[in-house]
């Protein structure tokens, strides 16, 4: 053996030397790692083809691995890690020769590039990519993070360490809207980084603070980590539960689990947002902590007023920015608990429901039994063995029929009698206008109250109106005529609350961008539409709002854009009231005047957002989006197709088999996870996270995606351990685009110290999230299945 060395561990340490030289090479990272590859393949081949490179398997014909197989050790299980002494053979690391791993990995590469980047299922997720890239960039491009910076600085300057509180602030907020670190360290760099020094900020903190912040658009949702990490998830998780479900004896992985084995994109966004928010929150502490004690080097700053101008006294703003609006949830929540507020959809389907399954599955063999009792425990499965009896004594799994007429009739006088007095869309209006009038009176309490009142009086009487009026079985159509007059009034007093709202400077600068994240995250978190369509209502809408922000420069008419956000709400509450399928047998008349209005609704949108378009370009926007936009997704599916290449090389000659056997020697699933763990945060000294999620997570995946922990967790802890790849020096990427627009008298020395306890920061965010799991998984738990 060379240097006393196993082949496959040369083979290692060779591909990744030519990786590490690939990326100090100063070739794009993109052709680097194909690059490396390759050459890499070339160096163990000739060396294999030269008898240097000899590998040490085990002897599967000794009678010592007979023996051991016979005494039910499972083959996949035995290793030269586990079971050292067994007898060896040597061999060469390229078994049937390179030529025919060569000949394999070009046939390989082809389909795995046709499945992943060309025409596979992960296709349209990774679509979500580019509109995400699109979205953040128009955001950038479009100054709405100087306005967010600038305000929030008002806002938080004047406590101590005010202004690096503000840049975390503005960091998850941007993280939010655009998730591109590049784009949001730079821009606070220029922004937020001179006024810091200005008012005798640290250098330290602040470079630290601006660093760490931008990289929070990895973590936040929506954020291209998650997504891309989200993709390889999926496949593993599924590949490697499956085979966990058969090595233990059981057909799949539905069975031995109880429950498919998938993680989608959107479950991931769910899982990232509280990790997302306790990191900043651990930010924002840090900065504000070092203002405590080290008074002089984070001062509070007076950066002027964010208000109408108005003196507000504590009782006012409390009353009608915190306690009417929390009164006014708590109480549709309550009522909605009392059965007042709920559903009313009366829609009886056709078939009736078919029989509730057990909770497992217990026709199975005694091999799996005893696994899916050691997994689940022998309660669980006396209970499912219960139902399976209570089922069988029924007549066995009732299968959905038709229902007659009658039973039609029935079921549906059965939920009319069930419904709630206030439906749960007019439940929701009340709480969204409601709370807008609320704060219009809280930020100008001394202006006059009268048209706000009216609006409140329009909200009383569309409650009453469904109340009294409406009921399940009233047609969209009349419960609209119905509506009119109570929900007018509360559009003409929006009017004069929107005005008032709009003369407060941090309302009218974190509103718009606070609907189009709510829009975006609300849809996904929701479970109302995947990340893809989404993300695109993101790009449209940030292209809007880019327009919008431009118009308002020049002291141009933004109508065309506000009109065609309105027409947006309108088609949108057209296709949740009215049946728009307009090829069915029979068409009724107010099928057609909903179509028709929906149609035009969406023919002025499209006519506004072509106007937006039109405004960018003009103004010289568009196009340098449009070229960075495809030059950031170009980059990495290119690094997506060059990574695939790396990791076939290290298939080819054994070495992902090799680290699989390595971490499976260990028999504590967090022993395993936690050496993973931190060989992805040291990776993340010299790795970019696209290296790493392409290159190492599919060579580890199949092992710690094929456990008992759960998939969500595992992948955001990776996530956010990704994240500290952005500040590790010397490779950190948000370290070079600080450096890049820091002032001169602003050094490295200074940014590195100042990441430094971002990076322990971040070390205390996975211990806290190792130790509380819990924070990752509550909220999917919570949401709508």
């Amino acid at each position: 053996m060379l240097f006393g060395l196993d082949g496959v561990e040369i083979g290692l340490i060779i591909v990744f030397l030519c990786l590490f030289s690939g990326i100090l090479s100063g070739f794009p990272v993109a052709f680097a790692i194909g690059g490396a590859g390759a050459i890499a393949f070339g160096i163990i081949a000739a060396l294999d083809s030269a008898g240097l490179l000899i590998h040490q398997a085990i002897d599967t014909g000794s009678d010592a691995y007979n023996a051991l197989v016979a005494s039910g050790v499972k083959q996949d299980s035995i290793s030269v890690f586990r079971y050292p002494d067994l007898p060896r053979i040597a061999e060469p690391v390229f078994v049937s020769g390179w030529e025919t791993a060569l000949d394999r990995n070009v046939s390989f590469i082809v389909n795995r590039i046709n499945e992943r980047v060309l025409a596979g299922q992960s296709i349209e997720t990774l679509l979500a990519v580019l509109m995400f890239v699109l979205m953040g960039i128009t955001l950038e491009r479009s100054k709405i993070a100087n306005d967010l910076l600038t305000t929030m600085a008002k806002v938080f300057g004047p406590l101590p360490g005010g202004l690096a509180v503000s840049v975390v602030v503005v960091g998850a907020f941007l993280a939010a809207s655009t998730g591109i670190v590049g784009a949001t360290v730079v821009t606070m760099g220029l922004l937020s980084l001179p006024t810091m020094l200005r008012n005798n900020y640290s250098p330290e903190l602040s470079t630290g603070v601006i660093a760490a912040s931008g990289t929070l658009g990895q973590i936040i949702p929506p954020s291209i980590v998650i997504v891309l990490l989200g993709t390889l998830a999926g496949d593993l998780y599924s590949t490697a539960q499956e085979e966990r479900a058969r090595s233990v004896g059981c057909s799949d992985a539905l069975t031995y689990l109880g429950e498919p084995a998938v993680v989608s994109v959107g479950t991931l966004f769910q899982a990232a947002l509280l990790p997302g928010i306790m990191l900043a929150m651990l930010y924002a502490l840090y900065a504000f902590g070092y203002a405590l004690f080290n008074p002089s080097k984070a001062p509070a700053v007076q950066m002027g007023d964010t208000g109408t101008g108005e003196v507000i006294t504590r009782s006012e703003g409390f009353t009608w920015f915190l306690g009417l609006p929390v009164a006014l949830i708590a109480g549709l929540l309550i009522l909605g608990n009392l059965g007042i507020v709920g559903t009313q959809d009366v829609t009886v389907d056709s078939f009736s429901d078919a029989g509730t399954t057990a909770s497992l599955r217990t026709n199975v063999s005694e091999e799996c039994q005893a696994s899916m009792i050691e997994l689940h425990g022998q309660e669980a499965w006396d209970t499912a063995v219960a139902e399976n009896q209570a089922i069988t004594d029924a007549g066995g799994l009732q299968e959905s029929v038709r229902l007659t007429p009658e039973e039609m009739d029935a079921a549906r006088a059965e939920k009319v009698a069930a419904a709630a007095p206030i439906g749960t869309g007019v439940s929701i209006m009340i709480a969204m206008l409601g709370i807008i009038l609320m704060l219009a009176r809280g930020v100008a309490p001394s202006q006059e109250p009268r048209p706000l009142l009216i609006g409140g009086i329009g909200l009383v009487l569309a409650a009453l109106a469904d109340i009294v009026l409406i009921n399940p079985l009233t047609s969209a159509t009349m419960t609209f005529v119905i509506l009119a007059l109570p929900i007018g009034l509360t559009l003409w007093s929006m009017k004069a609350a929107v005005a008032r709202l709009g003369q407060n400077e941090l309302i009218r600068v974190v509103f718009p961008p606070l609907v189009l994240i709510v829009a975006v995250l609300g849809s996904i978190l929701g479970g109302i539409t995947n990340p893809t369509p989404a993300a695109a209502l993101g790009a449209v809408g940030a292209l809007m709002l880019a327009a919008y922000r431009k118009l308002k420069d020049e002291n141009k008419s933004g109508k065309i854009i506000i009109n065609s956000t309105f027409a947006t709400v309108i088609l949108l509450i057209l296709g949740i009231n009215f049946d728009l399928r307009i090829n069915t047998e029979s068409v009724s008349a107010e099928t057609w005047m909903a179509f028709t209005l929906a149609y035009a609704a969406y023919l002025y949108i499209v006519f506004g957002v072509g106007y937006a378009c039109w405004t960018l370009f003009r103004t010289g926007v568009l196009s340098p989006v449009m070229r960075e936009t495809a030059k950031v997704t170009s980059m990495v599916f290119t690094i997506l197709i060059g990574s695939q290449l790396l990791n076939l090389v290290v298939i080819s000659f054994g070495g992902e088999h090799y680290i699989q056997m390595f971490l499976r020697s260990f028999d504590n699933e967090f022993t395993v996870f936690l050496i993973v763990m931190l060989v992805l945060f040291v990776l993340g000294f010299v790795l970019d996270f696209l290296e790493i999620i392409y290159i190492v997570v599919p060579i580890v995946g199949p092992v710690i995606y094929g456990g008992s922990f759960d998939p969500k967790w595992v992948t955001i802890m990776i996530a956010v351990n990704l994240q500290t790849s952005f500040l590790t020096p010397p490779f950190g990427f948000a370290l070079f685009y600080l450096r890049g627009v820091a002032p001169r008298e602003v050094t490295t020395g200074h940014i590195y110290r100042g990441v430094a306890p971002f990076v322990l920061i971040q070390v205390v965010g996975i211990a806290i999230l190792w130790l509380f799991p819990g924070i990752v998984t509550i909220v999917p738990d919570l949401m709508p299945k």
